[in-house]
């Protein structure tokens, strides 16, 4: 068995059905779920099509590395997105369909690290719980990087000592983070590939919130424009994972991608033809119909802009509206957020994720611990229904 299943913790929503399974919710009220980042928005009527209009694929395998369209409509979207030239993403060599963030940010791990005695995997604290669990079950040991509200919830990569960084093989870096929703600047970014390229470590860039943020002036930065701008034409030591479930409100699709430095691609795409995770044809059409269009995203975006920009205010200043994504992170009154969150079940019937269940105690301090994550995924009168209840319990 691998030894990396002891160090294993249990799911965050494993842990918040415990902690809710003997609380008794009263007063009749309908129970709104914020507890989970999954959208609820239409999926929109192109992927529905796309889907049904491709369905012949059924009767064939697909490929590992998907279609040429595929790959294209990637480097594309990723061209226009992010400013860089015409043909800077080469989509024969430098992107890879994927079955969703999820599964490749867990896969690229178990495909990096060479089980060195010492090595390490480092990533934000809090952090997305696939990056801890790949770690470990990859032979590595994870490095927490706190996001503490005294550092305005921004990792503080600074304080990893030079010795430190040269035992790493793999850093993730979430932007925007879930679950604070800070962005890291281009300034920023720029300087972990710096990081990178001195201490010879991969970056694993999750940047499946980046269609959510709040000024269309401003899209939040990204890794490959990071390399760009530092006369990394090849994108070295640096890859990119991004989902259509958030972006496009297709969760269930189960789509993304991974893109970046040609050599790790290269390897990646001989991991994943033996892991067997190809996406289906229908789905890969469905997918390159999405990349290709940017008006659902923007109309999404509008309705979560709506829901944030309501909720801020309703809760008095205890929190900001968030740099990117659709989540706030709340600090708690008496620092209790497992106790709150059970109050909240129990007194409104409203279900939100302890903040302390998404980070690990490191050095005597959980930076999750005071504050719950609310995801604001369900339609707008929901929500604010829900943020109501919020400010109500906030004021008992």
């Amino acid at each position: 068995m691998n030894p990396g299943f002891a160090d294993l913790q249990p799911y965050p929503f494993e842990r918040l059905r415990g902690l809710l399974a003997d609380v008794r919710h009263g007063g009749g009220l309908p129970l709104i779920d914020l507890s989970i980042g999954e959208p609820r928005h239409a999926p929109p009527a192109l992927v529905r099509n796309a889907l049904i209009d491709n369905l012949d694929g059924l009767g064939r395998y697909p490929k590992t590395a998907g279609s040429d369209e595929l790959r294209a409509a990637i480097a594309d979207w990723l061209v226009r997105r992010h400013g860089l030239p015409e043909g800077a993403v080469d989509p024969a060599r430098q992107v890879l369909p994927a079955s969703g963030t999820r599964e490749a940010l867990f896969a690229i791990a178990q495909c990096l690290i060479d089980r060195a005695p010492g090595a390490r995997v480092a990533m934000p604290n809090p952090f997305y719980q696939i990056y801890e669990g790949a770690a470990l079950l990859a032979g590595a040991r994870p490095l927490y990087i706190p996001c503490a509200a005294a550092a305005d919830y921004q990792p503080d990569f600074g304080a990893v000592p030079a010795a430190v960084w040269r035992d790493v093989q793999l850093l993730y870096i979430c932007s925007p983070h879930n679950p604070t929703g800070r962005v890291l600047t281009l300034d920023q970014l720029k300087a972990l590939v710096e990081l990178a390229q001195r201490h010879d470590f991969v970056i694993a860039s999750d940047e499946c919130y980046s269609e959510i943020y709040p000024d269309d002036a401003a899209p939040p930065a990204g890794i490959l424009a990071a390399c760009r701008a530092l006369g990394l034409d090849g994108f070295e030591r640096c890859l990119v994972f991004q989902s259509l479930s958030k972006r496009s409100s297709v969760p269930g699709l189960r789509s993304g991608f991974v893109a970046g430095d040609a050599r790790l691609i290269e390897r990646f795409l001989l991991y994943r033809t033996y892991h067997g995770c190809a996406l289906p044809e229908h789905v890969q059409a469905a997918s390159a119909a999405a990349w290709r269009d940017e008006a659902h995203v923007a109309a999404s975006r509008a309705i979560y802009r709506r829901k944030l920009a309501a909720a801020v205010p309703m809760l008095g200043g205890r929190v900001t509206l968030p740099q990117g994504g659709f989540c706030l992170w709340l600090p708690v009154p008496g620092g209790d957020d497992p106790a709150f969150t059970r109050r909240l079940y129990a007194d409104h019937h409203l279900r939100v994720l302890p903040g302390s269940y998404l980070a690990r105690a490191d050095g005597g301090m959980n930076p999750g611990a005071g504050h719950v994550r609310l995801a604001l995924v369900a339609d707008e009168a929901a929500c604010a229904q829900a943020i109501t209840r919020l400010a109500a319990a906030l004021n008992d």
